[in-house]
């Protein structure tokens, strides 16, 4: 009997259990999408994490944990230890290795956004992903000191448009009297999606920042309040800032600077290279990707149960047939062969059919993963799939090893002698 022979036995004895074999097929087709949605999902996630920011050599803050630096001025959550500067920051930009600085000014927020107070440098330098730019979907840079330009995020769960006033508050505070009331900020642009902390974001100008502040004492507004015309006419220049982005001239010159700045001499401040910060990052939040990755391949384990149950469950139903196979002249290794292929055939037949899923769903999924700053390679079949579909095949086999060991070791006699 040679393997084209066992390969249509195979074939007929699963036709001859439709309903359980379809059962089982649907069950690894299901688990096979289950976990390459999981595991393209993984990796993009983890991707879109890494490239939350591109094209920054250097982030400069207070002296504190990289971390911690990475996560109030690119993530917006926490706060600065302390503030920079703004003589520093001049300083520092004013470096011949430097080529472009955003400063950043961090502590307002709007209806539980955050605020962040930079300068147009901002909207031409920043970059996120594979290096792409800030886009308007809508309305344009600030200009003017009360002009605000809001993430993609902040204009749909807000329902904004351009020309919407929005009233900021002092710190994450929303109460009356945190408020920023008396000036009031115009709506002049809206972010095209980025998948970032960009999208819920409401940016403003530094000049914009002192303005709401200048009759703020150590967080209470003073008595004599200044009003908003009255504010534009004094000097509205910073005194200090959260942190600032830079990049450099040339890559060659980042360890040197970083160097310089953390040894520098005016103030303590701390320089950190984005993407080392972005992996340490990873290391502490990627353990909720790894354990959807776990859950995914036990699922893909209990379909194997099944499918093992499901054959071993038939064997004492096909010992006559065995039997016969044997007094055809097929010999034992051929039995052991029919059925580890017949497990074999169930998993690549589950693995095709939920790869033709998992592409369908992919184009279909395509416009709301969208919404997330995520891609879904279609037609994709990278290394890592290719390993994990490899490894189901293989662990079919190994599966299928039981069964057939089982119906390797019986008999002829125990065959033909069944009592009906």
């Amino acid at each position: 009997m040679n393997l084209t022979l066992i390969l249509k036995l195979t074939i007929k004895s699963i036709l001859n259990r439709r309903f359980t074999s379809y059962l089982t097929i649907l069950s690894i087709c299901m688990s096979v999408l289950l976990l390459l949605t999981v595991e393209t999902f993984r990796k993009e996630v983890k991707s879109s994490f890494m490239q939350t920011i591109s094209g920054t050599d250097l982030i400069v803050g207070a002296r504190s944990g990289s971390i911690q630096l990475l996560l109030y001025s690119v993530f917006r959550i926490g706060n600065a230890t302390n503030n920079i500067s703004w003589d520093s920051y001049l300083d520092i930009k004013a470096h011949p290795s430097v080529k472009w600085a955003i400063p950043i000014s961090l502590g307002d927020s709007h209806r539980g956004f955050r605020v962040m107070g930079t300068t147009q440098d901002y909207f031409s330098h920043y970059q996120y992903a594979k290096k792409q730019s800030l886009v308007f979907s809508n309305g344009r840079p600030f200009e003017h000191i009360y002009d605000a330009v809001v993430g993609f995020d902040v204009a749909k769960e807000l329902g904004y448009q351009l020309g919407d006033k929005l009233t900021l508050s002092h710190g994450m505070s929303s109460t009356h009297f945190a408020r920023h009331d008396d000036k009031p900020f115009s709506l002049v642009g809206i972010l095209k999606k980025t998948g970032t902390p960009v999208d819920k974001t409401i940016h403003v100008s530094l000049e914009g920042i002192e303005a709401l502040h200048v009759d703020w004492r150590s967080g209470v507004r003073s008595r004599n309040g200044i009003s908003a015309e009255e504010a534009l006419t004094m000097d509205l220049q910073p005194k200090q800032i959260t942190a600032f982005m830079l990049g450099l001239t040339s890559k060659l010159s980042t360890f040197r600077i970083q160097r310089a700045i953390n040894h520098y001499q005016k103030e303590p401040l701390l320089a950190i290279l984005p993407g080392i910060a972005l992996s340490e990052l990873w290391r502490i939040v990627g353990v909720v990707e790894k354990a959807t990755l776990v859950i995914a391949l036990f699922v893909i384990f209990n379909s194997f149960i099944g499918l093992l149950t499901v054959i071993l469950t038939s064997l004492n139903e096909r010992r006559r047939e065995l039997a016969i196979l044997r007094s055809l002249g097929c010999r034992p290794h051929q039995i052991f062969l029919l059925l580890a292929s017949e497990s074999f055939l169930f998993a690549a037949i589950g693995c095709v059919l939920g790869f033709i899923l998992f592409i369908i769903g992919s184009v279909v999924a395509q416009p709301l993963v969208n919404q997330f700053g995520l891609t879904i390679p279609v037609f994709s079949f990278g290394l890592s799939q290719q390993l994990l579909i490899a490894g189901i095949l293989l662990f079919s086999l190994v599966i299928g090893c039981i069964p057939g060991y089982q119906a390797y070791k019986s008999s002829l006699i125990d065959g033909m002698s069944i009592k009906l």
